[in-house]
C-alpha cells in the first residue's frame, strides 16, 4: 500500500504526478475553516505533509501519529518546531537556494522603486497631475556607487551583493554570524559589525531568517544608527523587525523612506500608518512569486517528500542532527 500524503497548497499537476509514482495523495489546494476538519481527518494516518505556513508543533504532531516527513515549499521555516519534531523522528525540509534570484532580483526592485519613488510617480502620472516639467520635490536619490549594507549574507544576501556589485557599481558591506568569503573575494564585500553596518549605509538589506535571536533584530536604536538619507530594506520576515519603531523613524524623519515586502501581520492591516506613507514602497510578499520559481520550489519539496518517505536522506534536510 502506497503511504499516504497531504499536500495543502495549490501546486502544479506535475508536481502531483511525481509525488503519486510513490504516494498516494490527499490534495488540498488550501486549507479553510470547512476543510479544515476533513484534513485533520486525513492527518490520522498520513506519513507526510507538504506545503508552506502550517504551523507544526506539539499540540499539531499530536493529531498526525504516522507522520515521518514535513516538507515546507519555502526557504524559511519557522512554522516548524524542529524539537517537537525531532523528538517524534520526523524529518522537516525546505527549498533553499532555488528561490535566491527571483528573491534577489524582488529585493534590487525594492531598492530601485524606493529610492526613485517609482510607485509614487506612477500614481503622479496616472492621476493626471503631470502637467509640466518634474519640480526637484519629485527627485529621489541615486543607487549606483551608494554603500549597501547587508544583515544576514546568506545564499539570497549574496545574490543581492552580486546585482549590487557588478550591475551598481555599490560598495557592499555585511553583517553575518560567520564569514562569508566567497562573497568578501568576488563582490568586495567587507565584514563589519552591525554598528558600523547601520553607520555607514546607504541602503540597509535585512535578509536573516526568523528565529529568535532575530525577532525585533531592527528595533529603536538600529534605526537612530542609521543615516537620516539610508532607506531600509526588508524582505526576510516582518518579525525580525519592530514596525513601530520603523513607523517612528519613518515619522520623525530618521530615515529616508523603507521597501517592504513584509509586514508584522500579513496580509497587513488597512489602518497601518506604512500604508499612508509616501516614502514607503510595500508589497504583498511576493519575493519568490514568479511562476518558474514557485513551480521549481513545488519540484524541490516533492523531490525532498518522495526521497525521505523511500527511506533515504533528502537533499534539504534542516533537522540532521
Amino acid at each position: 500500500m502506497k503511504p499516504k500524503i497531504i499536500v495543502y497548497k495549490k501546486v502544479d499537476k506535475k508536481v502531483l504526478e511525481l509525488i503519486e509514482e510513490t504516494c498516494k495523495v490527499i490534495y488540498f489546494e488550501k486549507l479553510d475553516s470547512q476543510n479544515y476538519p476533513l484534513f485533520l481527518e486525513e492527518l490520522k494516518d498520513a506519513s507526510g505533509l507538504i506545503g508552506s505556513g502550517l504551523k507544526v508543533d506539539h499540540e499539531f504532531l499530536e493529531q498526525a501519529p504516522q507522520l515521518k516527513i514535513v516538507c515546507n515549499i519555502a526557504v524559511g521555516y519557522d512554522n516548524l518546531d524542529l524539537t517537537a519534531l525531532a523528538e517524534r523522528g520526523i524529518m522537516a525540509t525546505n527549498t533553499p537556494d532555488v528561490l535566491n534570484d527571483t528573491v534577489a532580483d524582488t529585493i534590487m526592485g525594492l531598492i530601485l522603486a524606493t529610492a526613485r519613488r517609482m510607485p509614487e510617480l506612477d500614481q503622479w502620472v496616472k492621476t493626471g497631475q503631470w502637467e509640466s516639467g518634474l519640480g526637484e520635490k519629485w527627485f529621489g536619490v541615486d543607487v549606483h556607487h551608494k554603500v549597501l549594507g547587508i544583515i544576514g549574507m546568506g545564499g539570497i544576501g549574496s545574490a543581492v551583493a552580486k546585482r549590487a556589485h557588478y550591475g551598481f557599481d555599490m560598495e557592499i558591506l555585511y553583517h553575518n554570524r560567520s564569514r562569508n568569503s566567497e562573497a568578501e573575494e568576488k563582490y568586495g564585500a567587507t565584514y563589519c559589525s552591525l554598528e558600523e553596518l547601520l553607520k555607514k549605509s546607504d541602503f540597509v538589506c535585512l535578509m536573516t531568517p526568523l528565529t529568535p535571536e532575530t525577532i525585533n533584530l531592527m528595533g529603536k536604536r538600529e534605526f537612530e544608527l542609521m543615516k537620516e538619507t539610508a532607506i531600509f530594506i526588508n524582505a526576510s520576515r516582518g518579525k525580525t523587525v519592530d514596525e513601530e519603531a520603523l513607523i517612528y523613524a519613518l515619522q520623525k524623519g530618521q530615515i529616508y523612506g523603507a521597501g517592504l515586502d513584509v509586514f508584522v501581520q500579513e496580509p497587513v492591516n488597512m489602518d497601518n500608518p506604512l500604508l499612508t506613507m509616501n516614502n514607503v514602497v510595500t508589497l504583498p510578499h511576493i519575493g519568490s512569486a514568479t511562476y518558474e520559481t514557485r513551480f521549481n520550489m513545488a519540484m524541490t519539496a516533492a523531490t525532498n517528500l518522495v526521497t525521505g518517505i523511500q527511506g533515504d536522506i533528502p537533499p534539504n534536510l534542516i533537522n540532521r542532527k
